[in-house]
């Protein structure tokens, strides 16, 4: 037995997995819908037959307490005998206890040994259907006198139509909710499961067009004030439309790394191959002009060598969880502060740190700060300081500021400092990239905390990093 149950289970679930999601849940409602229907209707006729049933037995009841009226002490003997018709009273017969006293003449009724027992008193009154004369009739046997039961009959045609009658209309009542069921269930369907059909249908055209432009249609809002209702579906649409707002966000943005990377990129690699082809027929230079191109070489393989570490680092998102331990910030900036003061030897940088604890990428943290170094710095005049601030936020935070003296961020320029490979009309007789804010940006993102520029009082730009 439960290795057939588990054959049709087997057999069962490739069915439903091979039939649409609609025409599951039609047929589940349908099928449930028809069970109640069918449930009324099984229980409404045994309702109407035990009902009918009962009206029988009462006029049986009040037909024995007649007849033992009019014959309060009669013998063994048939009372009433007309019972063959519908119009007629009903049958009566008195039965002995004892088979040796019944009449010469037949009983009409049929009598057996349950009857005796009634008339003994040994056994409850009771009822019991038979066929007399050849229509169904219904019978009640119940005590009359000491040593004595009464028999009384009636046709039960009336009942018996009634009860065929009854299941007729309730095959045809129960016929029609199923039939509405099936209309119920495809409707249910059909309005339950549009937003899936919807999105389902944007799934597949964007998987065909590779565009995430595409959005799923939602129900309009209520008017103001009125309290949201939306369902589960509608839910699941909002935040597939606003996954596919994301998603188109992280294409584009990945579109217009690689167009910007190779815009940036083409420029060092003409003049890598110029200086290679150039160096490729050194016979034909001087000395000084190998060497110039020996120089100009190395200088251009670091710049893109450095363009692509960056791009490799932009393209994390997030910084990996098993490396993330508690930093101490204070002795990281003092460090970057050196190095920076190494790298451009003629800006003085002025640090001022508090102990401050937080978690982090040692490695990323310390690129963060160093490329906000190197970028006051490369705006900074000779002579013009530096100023790093670091201090304790409330919470348990930390805010670090890094300030320069130079020709500042212009308005226009402001909003589009942290995008790739942007430089500003100040910035684009210096060296870089463009990357090196970006790249700050994204790391600060990934430790959750918040990078802004802004105009420094008295001239400069500032850069604050808040934890």
């Amino acid at each position: 037995m439960s290795g057939g149950g588990r054959g049709r289970r087997r057999l069962g679930a490739p069915w439903r997995r091979r039939r649409p999601l609609r025409t599951r849940l039609a047929l589940a409602v349908t099928a449930a819908v028809a069970l109640v229907a069918v449930g009324v209707c099984t229980a409404a006729f045994f309702v109407v037959r035990g009902a009918l049933y009962e009206q029988l037995n009462l006029s049986l009841t009040q037909s024995a307490r007649l007849a033992a009226q009019r014959n309060p002490d009669s013998g063994p003997d048939t009372l009433a005998g007309e019972c063959r018709f519908l119009a007629a009273p009903a049958c009566a017969e008195v039965v002995p206890a004892d088979p040796a006293k019944d009449p010469a003449a037949p009983y009409l009724l049929p009598v057996d040994a349950t009857t005796r027992a009634v008339a003994a008193g040994r056994h409850a009154p009771f009822y019991t259907d038979i066929v007399h004369a050849g229509h169904p009739t219904r019978m009640l046997t119940t005590d009359y006198a000491k040593g004595r039961a009464l028999q009384v009959a009636l046709r039960a045609d009336t009942v018996e139509d009634g009860i065929e009658e009854a299941a007729w209309w309730l095959a045809l009542i129960g016929a029609g909710g199923v039939l509405v069921a099936a209309g119920l269930g495809y409707w249910v369907s059909r309005t339950g499961l549009a937003p899936v059909t919807r999105l389902t249908a944007t799934a597949e055209r964007i998987a065909a067009t590779r565009d995430p432009r595409h959005r799923i249609e939602l129900p309009p809002p209520g008017p103001p004030g009125s309290p949201a209702r939306e369902d589960e579906i509608t839910r699941l649409a909002g935040s597939f439309n606003t996954m596919l707002g994301e998603l188109e966000q992280s294409v584009t943005a990945q579109r217009r790394l690689v167009a910007d990377a190779s815009h940036e990129l083409r420029t060092p690699l003409t003049a890598l191959r110029t200086n290679a082809e150039l160096l490729a027929r050194g016979e034909r230079l001087t000395p000084e002009q190998r060497e110039r191109a020996s120089l100009a070489l190395g200088r251009q393989l670091r710049e893109v060598t450095g363009l692509v570490n960056d791009l490799i680092e932009l393209a994390r998102d997030e910084e990996p969880q098993p490396l993330v331990e508690q930093v101490r910030l204070a002795p990281l900036v003092e460090h970057c502060a050196e190095a920076a003061r190494a790298h451009r030897p003629a800006v003085p940088v002025h640090v001022r740190v508090a102990e401050v604890v937080v978690p982090g990428v040692p490695a990323r943290l310390t690129r963060l700060v160093s490329n906000l170094l190197d970028n006051a710095a490369k705006f900074s005049p000779a002579g013009a300081p530096v100023e790093v601030e670091l201090v304790a936020g409330a919470g348990g935070g930390a805010e670090l500021t890094v300030r320069d003296h130079g020709p500042g961020i212009a308005a226009e320029d402001l909003p589009y400092v942290f995008d790739r490979f942007y430089r500003a009309g100040a910035a684009r007789a210096l060296p870089g990239s463009g990357l090196g804010l970006a790249m700050a940006r994204q790391i600060a993102r990934a430790h959750a905390a918040e990078l802004v520029a802004e105009a420094a009082p008295g001239g400069g730009a500032l850069f604050r990093l808040t934890f």
